[in-house]
């Protein structure tokens, strides 16, 4: 286990020294784990309703990172998913309760309700003015009547929301508890795990998940889910998320709804953005209208890779609650709704238009032979890359590839430059990474050098030679760096040997595999393998293997229509 910690007893309190440290408006009670906010004797002296949250940790940003104006009063935290203690939860309602009252939010696990319904009575035997309210919002478990209840998730952070604008305003208490509960009816939740969780004091996963399963359902400490089923692509895990959802709390088409997009705790933006867009597609699909959206780390399962949907019934006034300003450092400024058609154009392409009747088959067969070899080989690369650089190339140069067979009839009406200005054009928009402007400058370089008064050989070795020249100028790689050059240049002087085209581009191909092998024996000066260092040693560069493969596969080409 590998963990950023001190020690295993101190998590919680380091993390929340943390918190309130970097956070303005926060302050711990001392000797405790409670989080308040630094006016809380404003709010008492003027009456209004105290709001006190809280539960086990490992769920951070929530539930210290809730508290601020428009939101919580006081947030408890116990250990690692455990409650905390009665006693932490009615210091918590001394220190910040007064004339307008507490209301205790509290999420369906029996633990909380336990310690937090105990300090509500104790504080209500002492005069206190203290209401408890159960968030129950998880739709996984449906009516959940022969377990311990729906559990509260992270739809709970919008009812934080709901009952901080209230309080903020002012209303009594009765009417804030009100308020929330009438949130939480509207409000369901569910989940999808793709990797357990590991508990710091445990230092191993609470539960294992085969290769290729996922979890739907789970509950937000990693208790078990409602199904184990097979990985399946994010446009239907989120369908099915939105369907149970909805389906709960009886969501219609022509209804309006806010839609929580959640980060278990260690999913990548990349793919909580795509759930994000597929959630809203999802929801479209029933004919609900998303007016308000947050995306982002909410409430977490520690380390967990996976995501919470929730949906919210939204009014004007709801609305206009999780509009309102807050203070609460973790709380995210809403999207105000997914219009897929606000889209900017983009510019027209500027196509190179055919010539009637021009055209290079040889041509056209050795690019089209080699982009096919570049397809084939992208597994292969990609393996490279993973261990030597960053793992993106073979799919990079696949995407390049697969753009120039698509364009196969465009190019059958081109030969000599413009056949090559329509390849680097088409390569410069559909390779990503690097390789994609070195690519696309080799291809321009060469339309650059071809003219009508050479030998077909010779216009070869002088076009190849000016792309070669080309990538080293806008690269700036020499041989010797361990890169895709250590292979051009060997190619490059092999081309100039006297001989047909065909004869040239063998010696090429021949001499690029030997550059490309010779790689393996290099220590990396450029490009992403330089800060592996020697740990590369033994495994060619992938960029100078993709040279050898696409070379070979274009001389194989030329040779057959040659012998044809």
């Amino acid at each position: 286990m590998k963990k950023l910690i001190n020690d295993v007893s101190s998590v919680v309190a380091d993390a929340l020294e943390g918190t309130v440290r970097a956070a303005d408006g926060l302050r711990l009670i001392e000797g405790t784990t409670i989080v308040v906010r630094d006016d809380f004797e404003a709010l008492r002296a003027a009456g209004k309703v105290a709001l006190i949250s809280g539960g086990g940790s490992g769920h951070e940003p929530a539930h210290a990172g809730y508290v601020g104006q428009g939101m919580l009063t006081a947030a408890v935290a116990g250990d690692v998913f455990a409650s905390p203690s009665t006693d932490a939860v009615l210091t918590a309602i001394r220190t910040v309760g007064g004339p307008g009252g507490a209301l205790l939010i509290v999420k369906n696990y029996t633990g909380d309700r336990l310690n937090f319904g105990l300090a509500a009575e104790i504080a209500r035997a002492e005069g206190l003015d203290v209401a408890v309210m159960i968030v129950d919002e998880d739709a996984a478990l449906g009516s959940a009547e022969k377990t311990a209840g729906r559990r509260g998730t992270a739809g709970t952070v919008l009812i934080h929301k709901i009952a901080g604008d209230a309080a903020e305003r002012g209303l009594p208490l009765a009417e804030v508890k009100a308020l929330a509960e009438a949130a939480v009816a509207d409000t369901a939740s569910m989940s999808v795990a793709l990797s357990p969780c590991i508990v710091p004091a445990a230092g191993s996963p609470n539960f294992e998940l085969g290769y290729d399963e996922i979890e739907l359902g789970l509950g937000i400490h990693g208790e078990a889910g409602s199904d184990r089923v097979a990985i399946r692509p994010a446009a239907e895990l989120a369908e099915t998320l939105i369907g149970r959802i909805a389906e709960d709390r009886g969501m219609t088409a022509g209804e309006t709804v806010a839609l929580f997009v959640n980060n278990l705790g260690a999913t990548p933006p990349m793919e909580l953005a795509i759930m994000a867009r597929d959630a809203i597609r999802a929801c479209e699909a029933r004919g609900l209208t998303v007016a308000r959206i947050w995306s982002g780390t909410f409430l977490t399962a520690i380390d967990m890779a996976g995501v919470s949907l929730s949906l919210m019934r939204l009014d004007p006034e709801r609305t206009r609650a999780l509009d309102a300003p807050t203070r609460a450092p973790a709380w995210m400024i809403p999207g105000q709704g997914a219009h897929v058609t606000d889209k900017v154009p983009a510019p027209p392409h500027q196509a190179v238009a055919p010539a009637a009747g021009a055209g290079n088959p040889a041509m056209l067969a050795a690019v089209a032979a080699a982009a096919r070899a570049i397809i084939a080989a992208e597994p292969g690369l990609t393996r490279l890359d993973q261990i030597t650089g960053d793992g993106d190339i073979g799919r990079s140069l696949a995407g390049g590839a697969e753009a120039i067979l698509a364009t196969e009839a465009t190019l059958a009406g081109l030969d000599g430059a413009d056949f090559w200005r329509h390849v680097a054009a088409t390569v410069r928009a559909a390779t990503g990474g690097t390789s994609g402007p070195l690519y696309a400058i080799l291809a321009l370089g060469a339309s650059h050098a071809l003219t009508t008064d050479r030998e077909a050989g010779e216009a070869l070795a002088a076009a190849f030679a000016a792309g070669v020249a080309s990538v080293t100028e806008l690269g700036g790689a020499a041989p010797g760096d361990r890169t895709m050059v250590d292979a051009l240049i060997p190619a490059r002087d092999a081309m100039a040997t006297p001989a047909p085209p065909a004869e040239r581009l063998a010696l090429a191909a021949k001499a690029a595999r030997a550059g490309a092998e010779a790689t393996a024996d290099m220590s990396p000066r450029r490009g992403r393998s330089s800060y592996i260092g020697d740990r590369v040693l033994g495994h060619p560069d992938p960029g100078a293997v993709a040279v050898a493969t696409w070379l070979e596969a274009a001389s194989d080409a030329l040779n057959s229509l040659n012998k044809g």
